[in-house]
């Protein structure tokens, strides 16, 4: 019978590149202790551009018993980034290049069976030009950040090397309330030297551990085959997965069976269930109408990275349960098995994807490295019922538009259908591709990164930009992917405005979009980005390194901000009310402004212990203006009594004389684009009309393309500093100037733009001399 073996405790962890010896056992004496899991980056990978990209090694001695003997003994890593070689007492079984999915080695022939054995692991998170993620707005942290085991198994098996997956697939053929027509296909391996007859068998199991179906077959494994064996099995009125409604899930007990010996067994959790995306009711699970109220999740934390704990995994679901979502996009890679169980236990549908983000190799046409990712996600992660969407890129158009680019895209949706064609196919554009481009129709579904209200433009041009989509694609099946804002709690304001980086417009910002995303059912899903703050090195703004602060809670999971329980009233069932702007303790103003979210249908108001008012609505924001504020210390209750019972929330403020600095950002807020380029001060330059044409160069034109051109590029170096030397350079230069201004106007505004043109313009380009 298998047997796994967690081998996470008592390593020894090198932060150096060794060179690889004949043996690699080195006297690893001196080297750090360490546990699973583990991260080299775990503080320096959210302070900033610079953290520790590079080899590092682990080592670790095993024991392997008697039991293995006759038997497989493979090695399992749950995952560790991003280039991994793994050595057994001096041996390199292999090589895995990419950092988020489960791989498995065969070290049989190299173990000593009854002694202890040396393992040896080197893990590389330098980017390369052929592994994913080529470049992205979050960390790469660098480890061994998920478990490691040891897995003994009987030479006729489950198939272990399969894409790192469990080598069963639940395949759902036909799924309505009156039965459930299943295919359940295995992977047969036989390692030994003689033929091999055995008997596969199926049991399902419901949820109380009763029988509902089982199938049988006689298989004949020839000596060293893997084969394909399917069985069909028919559950007859099936309970149905419906979401955190009721995330029913059944089991399917997997034996080989050799005479009376059960050689191998796996224990499958599945859960049946239909689904459906209409482009203009949006999203159907069952047969009935699901909102799909959607977070997006990384999953590191303050000052550990990656390398997080089952517990952790588990707080973080309790609380996107808490806000009312229904939906996770699990963002920008595979995450870990117990969270994709956690989904399946708790309800949520789950658009999963792979790390082709941003960039596409520029030597590596082909995409095996995203091919290979593709396959893995898919194949570990066949079974979960709550993953509904496999998600082929994100914003990869960042990298410039190139014939090759646009292959790989439909490449990568044909092979996500034909490994698996029960589900739908899904990307996220970034926010600049038109509306008609044929992007648009290469999934099942689309899905668009838009920050109106934050990057660009206000927040209300989200209604006319969806309504715009619509009519130019009246068949599109639209969700919102990404949109967000920064919130960073240590800024408050009276008066929020974009860019300020405030509690309080970070809040202001999601009660206008979640307004007209809530009056336009036909968008299939939408998705926050992001549910909690997270490590991108490349970012400083707000004042702050090295993060991203758009999540509704904290990086370390200890604030929920105020936009959280904006959405906890309009998503949640669960009664509470919640005065906002807490945080903005120090107040010199005589009167103020109370805001609460509830999803109660009235509140009372009590200032310094006297009633002041009630409000009766609908609506989850109720808002009670002008209340004045005695000097010094102040208390404001808000109450809600609803079926039977009483919710309260309390706020202190201070009257102060002079309103307290530290609520204001930094004149110098920063940017992830303001931070690639140093403008010079242009003074009054007078701006005139322009006459621009396609012979020429432009503010139209690629950053890229210019740069190719000595004359171009000396113009862009003069207004906008050395950039090519900035980390983001790779990211900037497919960008037209001219979208760059739609990010940043603050740096590209009318005066900088009418500069770089007048230069620009007086520069012909080289193939447009040639034609003349």
């Amino acid at each position: 019978m298998r047997q796994l073996i967690n081998m996470n405790q008592s390593w020894s962890f090198s932060k150096q590149d060794i060179a690889v010896t004949n043996d690699v056992i080195w006297d690893a004496s001196n080297w750090e202790p360490i546990d699973l899991p583990h991260t080299w980056n775990a503080i320096d990978g959210a302070n900033g551009f610079d953290f520790y990209k590079g080899a590092c090694w682990y080592r670790k001695s095993f024991f392997v018993s008697t039991a293995a003997h006759g038997n497989r003994v493979f090695i399992e890593f749950e995952g560790s980034n991003s280039i991994t070689d793994v050595y057994v007492n001096g041996q390199h079984l292999g090589q895995h290049r990419g950092g988020y999915s489960t791989f498995r080695f065969d070290m049989t022939d190299v173990i000593t069976i009854g002694a202890e054995n040396i393992l040896s692991v080197r893990v590389d998170n330098t980017v390369v030009d052929d592994v994913y993620p080529q470049m992205a707005d979050f960390t790469f942290f660098g480890g061994i950040y998920r478990n490691v085991n040891m897995i003994i198994a009987s030479p006729v098996h489950f198939d272990l090397l399969d894409y790192g997956s469990t080598g069963v697939y639940v395949i759902q053929e036909d799924v309505s309330h009156e039965k459930a027509v299943l295919t359940i296909k295995s992977n047969l391996t036989n390692d030994e030297a003689a033929d091999k007859k055995v008997r596969l068998w199926v049991d399902i199991l419901n949820a109380a551990g009763q029988h509902v179906g089982y199938a049988a077959k006689e298989v004949v494994l020839a000596a060293g085959e893997t084969q394909v064996v399917e069985v069909p099995v028919v559950i007859k009125n099936p309970t149905l997965w419906n979401g955190r409604k009721n995330a029913y899930l059944y089991n399917a007990q997997m034996s080989l069976i050799s005479y009376n010996d059960t050689i191998d067994a796996l224990s499958i959790p599945f859960g049946v269930r239909y689904y459906e995306v209409d482009a203009d009711k949006g999203f159907f699970l069952n047969g009935e109408h699901l909102a799909l109220n959607g977070v997006s999740r990384h999953q590191d934390r303050k000052d550990m990275g990656w390398a997080i704990t089952p517990q952790q995994h588990e707080e973080d679901m309790a609380l996107i349960k808490e806000v009312g979502a229904t939906s996770i996009r699990l963002a920008h890679y595979q995450h870990d098995q117990h969270f994709y169980n956690l989904c399946d236990q708790e309800g949520m549908v789950v658009w999963a994807e792979i790390p082709f983000i941003s960039i596409m190799s520029k030597t590596e046409l082909e995409g095996i490295n995203a091919k290979q990712q593709m396959i893995e996600l898919i194949r570990q992660n066949f079974n979960h019922p709550s993953i509904m969407f496999w998600g082929i890129q994100n914003e990869i158009q960042i990298g410039g538009d190139t014939p090759a680019l646009r292959k790989l895209v439909n490449e990568l949706n044909e092979l996500t259908k034909q490994e698996d064609p029960t589900r739908l196919t899904t990307m996220a554009n970034v926010m600049f591709v038109e509306d008609n481009d044929d992007y648009n129709r290469t999934t099942d579904i689309i899905g668009y990164n838009k920050y109106y209200g934050w990057y660009n433009g206000k927040a209300e041009d989200f209604a006319a930009w969806i309504d715009g989509f619509r009519q130019t694609n009246p068949t599109a099946k639209l969700g919102i992917s990404e949109y967000g804002a920064e919130g960073i709690i240590q800024y408050h304001s009276n008066d929020p405005k974009v860019k300020d980086y405030t509690e309080e417009y970070h809040a202001l910002y999601h009660e206008i979009v979640w307004d007209i995303f809530a009056k336009r059912p036909f968008l299939w899903a939408t998705y926050v980005w992001n549910m909690f703050d997270f490590g991108a090195n490349i970012r400083d703004e707000g004042g702050v390194k090295g993060r991203n602060n758009k999540g509704l809670v904290t990086y370390d999971r200890k604030i929920k901000k105020d936009a959280f329980y904006m959405y906890k009233a309009n998503w949640s069932d669960e009664k509470f009310v919640h005065i906002a702007s807490k945080r903005y303790i120090d107040r010199a103003d005589d009167a103020i402004n109370v805001k609460v979210y509830t999803n109660c249908d009235t509140v009372t108001l009590y200032v310094n212990g006297t009633e002041l008012a009630s409000q009766s609505s609908e609506n989850r924001i109720f808002l009670f203006n002008n209340i004045a504020l005695l000097a010094g210390h102040n208390e404001i209750t808000v109450i809600a009594h609803q079926d039977g019972q009483t919710f309260e929330d309390t706020a202190f403020f201070n009257k102060v004389a002079v309103a307290n600095p530290s609520y204001e950002a930094p004149e110098e807020k920063g940017g992830i684009v303001k931070n690639w380029f140093q403008v010079p001060d242009l003074g009054d330059m007078q701006v005139e009309e322009l006459v621009i044409t396609d012979d020429v160069y432009s503010t139209r034109c690629s950053m890229g393309e210019m740069m190719e051109n000595d004359a171009a590029r000396a113009v862009l170096e003069k207004y906008l500093g050395n950039f090519s030397e900035h980390p983001m350079f790779g990211m900037a230069q497919a960008m037209k100037i001219d979208m760059l201004a739609s990010l940043a106007g603050d740096i590209f505004n009318e005066t900088l733009l009418y500069a770089l043109n007048k230069e620009l313009t007086q520069i012909r380009k080289q193939s447009e001399i040639g034609t003349h």
